[in-house]
This record gives C-alpha cells, sequence and structure tokens, in this order.
C-alpha cells in the first residue's frame, strides 16, 4: 500500500510541476497568447486529473485483490468487477479531456491480446461513434482563420449539426455554389495546441507507471503516437494520402481497382484544418441489416475487405492503418447489375486517410513471406521471418500467435482451416486466457518489434472485428485471399531481383506450385461447402 501512496504523490507532484511549465511554453511560443493563456489553465487540472485516474485505479486492483488466492473464482470474480470500474473510468477521464484521449481510447479497444476483455469492449462500445462535438461558433472560428470566412457564406448550404464525430474532428454536410453535395472534415477548435500538451501529459503517467509497475509498458504507443499525429493533424496531408492510395490501386492491383474508393477531394476549400470531399452514401461496414438491404452479401464484401488489404500491405507497402467500422463504407458498384439471385457487386469506401504507414522492400517482403508461411503452415519459414521482423528465436511462436490469434499448435495444424476463427464464446475466452498467460511475453514483443509492424497487427486487429461483424469469425476463404496476395508479393519481389536465367526458372516454377496449391485447396473448400449444403438438405428433409 505504501508504494501504491507514493506512486500517487509523485504522480501529482509532477502533474504540478510538468503541468506548469507546459502552460508556460505553450503561451511563450503561441501565435494567440489569449487563447493560449486559456487553454494553459487547463493543462495543470489535467495532468493532476490523469494522475488521480491512474493511482485509484491501481489503488483499486490492490486493494480490491488483496489476500485473495490466485486461481480462485473468487478471484476472477473479483478482478472482472475491477476490470469493469477501472475501464469505465479510464473512459471517463479519455471523454473528459478529448482529442488524443479519445484516440488512446480507441487503440485499447483493439487489443484484444493485451488488453481484458472488459476494456475491448467497454472502449468499443464508446469511443468509435460518441466523441466530443465542437460547438457550431468554434466551427465557425475554424472556417475564419482557414478560409477567411463563415461556413455560411462559403457554402450555399452548410448544416450545423455534424453528422459524425471522431477525436481530432467532426464531419458536416453541404452543398457547394454549384449544387455539389460534399462532406467538410473541421478539426476541434485548438486540437494543435492541446495536442501537444496532452501528448506530454500521457507520456507523463505512461512512463512514471512504468517505472512504478514494470509490468504495464505501453510506451511503444506513445513513440507511435509521436510520430503519427502531426500527420493525422494535417488534413492537406490526408488528402494527399487518399488520392495515392487509390492510384496505387490503379497502378499495382487493377483488378479490384473499381471495388475500392475514396472521396474526391476538393483542393479550393481544403487547408490543413478543414478538408472538404464529395459527400457519400453507403452503409457503415458493421451495419450488416443496411448491408443486405442494398442487395451485398456480406460475406463477398468480407472477401473484398480482406483483399483490399491484403494488397496494400504486401504489394503496395502504403497502408490504411486504421480501418475501423467507422471508417468504412459500402455501397453497390455502380453501373453493375444485380446477379441471377438479386445480390449485388460492392464497392468498398474507405474514409479518414489520416494514419497510413509506408513499408519498405525488406519489410514489406519479410511480413508476405510471413503471412504466407502462416496460412501453409510452414513452421520453418514462421521462423525464420519472424526472426528477420524482429521477435527473436525466442518469441517467434507468441508473434505467430498474437497475429492469428491462434495458439502455436493451431498455426502449425497441416489443416487447411487451422487459422480459421468461429467467433463462438469458447474461442473469445480461449483468446482472453492466451493473452492473460503470456502478458509479460507479449509486452516484451511488442517492445521489440518495429513500430510499422505494430502498426500492421493494430491493422490486423481493426479487420479482425470487421470480418467477426459480417461472418460471426473469421472465413476460410479469407485466409487463402490472404494467402494468394502474400505469395504473390513474394514471387513478384524475387522476380525484380532475379539476376540470372536459373533464378528467373525457379521463380517461374514457385509461381506454378503455388497456383496448383491454392487451386487444391480451392477446390477442397467448394467441396466442404457443398457438403455443408447438402448436410442442411439431408436435414430439412
Amino acid at each position: 500500500m505504501g508504494l501504491l501512496w507514493r506512486a500517487g504523490t509523485k504522480l501529482s507532484i509532477l502533474a504540478s510541476a510538468i503541468g506548469g511549465g507546459t502552460a508556460a511554453a505553450l503561451i511563450a511560443t503561441s501565435d494567440d497568447p489569449a487563447t493560449a493563456l486559456k487553454l494553459s489553465t487547463s493543462i495543470p487540472r489535467r495532468l493532476f486529473d490523469d494522475a488521480i485516474a491512474a493511482a485509484n485505479i491501481v489503488f483499486d486492483y490492490e486493494y480490491s485483490l488483496w489476500g485473495i488466492p490466485e486461481g480462485s473464482s473468487e478471484r476472477e470474480k473479483i478482478k472482472h468487477e475491477v476490470h469493469l470500474r477501472s475501464a469505465q473510468k479510464l473512459r471517463d477521464l479519455c471523454f473528459k479531456n478529448g482529442g488524443i484521449y479519445i484516440k488512446l481510447g480507441q487503440h485499447l479497444g483493439q487489443l484484444e491480446y493485451l488488453v481484458p476483455q472488459e476494456y475491448v469492449q467497454t472502449m468499443r462500445e464508446s469511443m468509435l461513434n460518441k466523441c466530443p462535438v465542437s460547438s457550431y461558433e468554434q466551427i465557425c472560428d475554424v472556417f475564419k482563420k482557414e478560409l477567411g470566412d463563415t461556413p455560411d457564406k462559403i457554402f450555399s448550404e452548410f448544416d450545423p449539426v455534424p453528422i459524425a464525430s471522431a477525436s481530432l474532428a467532426q464531419v458536416h454536410v453541404a452543398r457547394t455554389h454549384d449544387g455539389q453535395k460534399v462532406a467538410v472534415k473541421v478539426q476541434h477548435t485548438h486540437m494543435t495546441e492541446t495536442a501537444a500538451a496532452d501528448q506530454a501529459t500521457v507520456e507523463l503517467i505512461v512512463n512514471t507507471l512504468h517505472n512504478f509497475f514494470p509490468s504495464f509498458d505501453y510506451r511503444w504507443l506513445i513513440d507511435e503516437i509521436r510520430e503519427s499525429l502531426p500527420n493525422e493533424l494535417n488534413f492537406l496531408s490526408e488528402a494527399k494520402n487518399s488520392e495515392r492510395c487509390l492510384e496505387n490501386f490503379r497502378k499495382l492491383s487493377p483488378h479490384i481497382a473499381n471495388y475500392v474508393y475514396a472521396p474526391k477531394v476538393y483542393w479550393n476549400l481544403s487547408t490543413s484544418k478543414l478538408l472538404t470531399m464529395e459527400y457519400m452514401d453507403g452503409a457503415y461496414i458493421n451495419d450488416v441489416k443496411a448491408i443486405k438491404k442494398l442487395g451485398i452479401h456480406p460475406h463477398e464484401l468480407s472477401i473484398l475487405v480482406s483483399q483490399t488489404f491484403a494488397e496494400m500491405m504486401f504489394k503496395h507497402g502504403f497502408v490504411h492503418c486504421d480501418p475501423h467500422a467507422a471508417n468504412l463504407l459500402v455501397r453497390p458498384l455502380p453501373s453493375s447489375n444485380a446477379s441471377f439471385l438479386g445480390w449485388r457487386k460492392p464497392q468498398l469506401i474507405l474514409l479518414d486517410h489520416g494514419l497510413y504507414k509506408e513499408l519498405d522492400f525488406d519489410t514489406r517482403t519479410n511480413y508476405a513471406a510471413l503471412w504466407k508461411a502462416l496460412i501453409f503452415a510452414d513452421a520453418n519459414a514462421i521462423k525464420k521471418y519472424s526472426t528477420k521482423l524482429g521477435a527473436g528465436e525466442d518469441l517467434y511462436a507468441l508473434f505467430a500467435g498474437v497475429l492469428t490469434m491462434r495458439p502455436w499448435n493451431r498455426v502449425v495444424d497441416p489443416s487447411m482451416d487451422h487459422l480459421v476463427i468461429q467467433g463462438s464464446e469458447s474461442d473469445r475466452s480461449e483468446l482472453q486466457m492466451y493473452a492473460s498467460e503470456y502478458f509479460h511475453e507479449i509486452s516484451e514483443l511488442l517492445r521489440r518489434l518495429p513500430r510499422v509492424i505494430l502498426l500492421m497487427m493494430k491493422t490486423n486487429d481493426c479487420l479482425r472485428a470487421v470480418n467477426n461483424t459480417l461472418l460471426q469469425g473469421s472465413s476460410l476463404e479469407t485466409f487463402l485471399i490472404i494467402g494468394k496476395v502474400s505469395s504473390e508479393a513474394v514471387i513478384e519481389a524475387k522476380m525484380s531481383q532475379s539476376k540470372s536465367l536459373l533464378t528467373w526458372f525457379n521463380v517461374k516454377l514457385d509461381k506454378i506450385l503455388l497456383e496448383i496449391r491454392l487451386w487444391g485447396m480451392q477446390t477442397a473448400l467448394w467441396l466442404l461447402q457443398l457438403r455443408k449444403v447438402l448436410s442442411w438438405s439431408h436435414k430439412a428433409s
């Protein structure tokens, strides 16, 4: 208990000292001293609130579990209650502070392999569509500074009530003077100043907690935010990302380019804090009922999502790293006709292009080779490429488990459906047990891996959540797609580096063998599906 008291006291003292220093620096360097003075008064309070919340959560765990035997049913019951209370306290703190705190909450909601389920569920339910909203007066302030006038003057119509609000910005529907319906993304007021201060406060809390409780190590997350946040706050960078993304599909993946879309940017009405885009009609990817109403089959959509992001990761090396449900829309492919059964081809619409990561040639090729090995249950190759990516020879099996959400014995199981997750309660319990049992090893793994791979893992988690919504689990067909695209990427890399006729011949042979192997797996999948249909028909009769 003394340790906890000292932790809380030290956090509070540090909060006051650093809060005052941050406030003074903010006033001294701001272009708007009056606004900076107003903002600076909130920084020490935020730091103090953060410190109290962190100490409160730690104290709750230690006090509530004090003296209760490990492994007992009573301890598990109380731990569940503490997890729930602490997740709610963290959620409330995130909403109170907004901005970067919301992004942290969103990220925690995607870490199924590291964070207790109570945190995952609380953050997922709260953080995607329930973010703080800036007032219309604040929105007008941003418009005046960025475009020199209020929204009602710049647009012929502008709805003051936002249709969506996220951690850094909110979106309004408007109409241009030539009649085009648009979506206007407006950064929350003073986000640039508060984000810098918030980053400093969160970094302080995380580092201090790690000093007292070494197993609590989220410093890698702070490093990532420090690097990615400036780009996310620059909407012109986001606009360029969206155009580059579509250009990559046109050049490198023309076979699915028509099935992937991003809203057109109106550059003359966009700045670093305002982004005007084509308005998109469609269903959110987690709204299965609305998707079916559009005549789109959820299974076909899940295949498109898997292929889209596999192409980005393994072939483009330029990856949208925030594909959660609020950032993915779907609509019927324009100009397409319904099939005999009434289904229409889907078109995936990618929103929010602020967070992208580039993979250099070696990282992209090694990552593709690792996924190829995972799909084909090649234990030696899994070890080889996991080690190349930084996991080390002692944690390669754990790395494979975190990527696939399967224990090692399932990862190397030669059966065709060895990586498929059914989404059942037993599956979820197994994943949580796995995360709990290897908590310290997973923390060490995350510390070792390059940050770009951590972002790929986050992207995988988002996509897994999307697939789980569409299919109530994962599908063998989506894994076959990942196997195909990753294998093609490895072959293309070898072809680009081939310097002799013999190497070229070997690569061509690899390609033929891959096609045969994939054809065999696809045939087995068709037979499996046919058997299920016949089984259902037999039961019905």
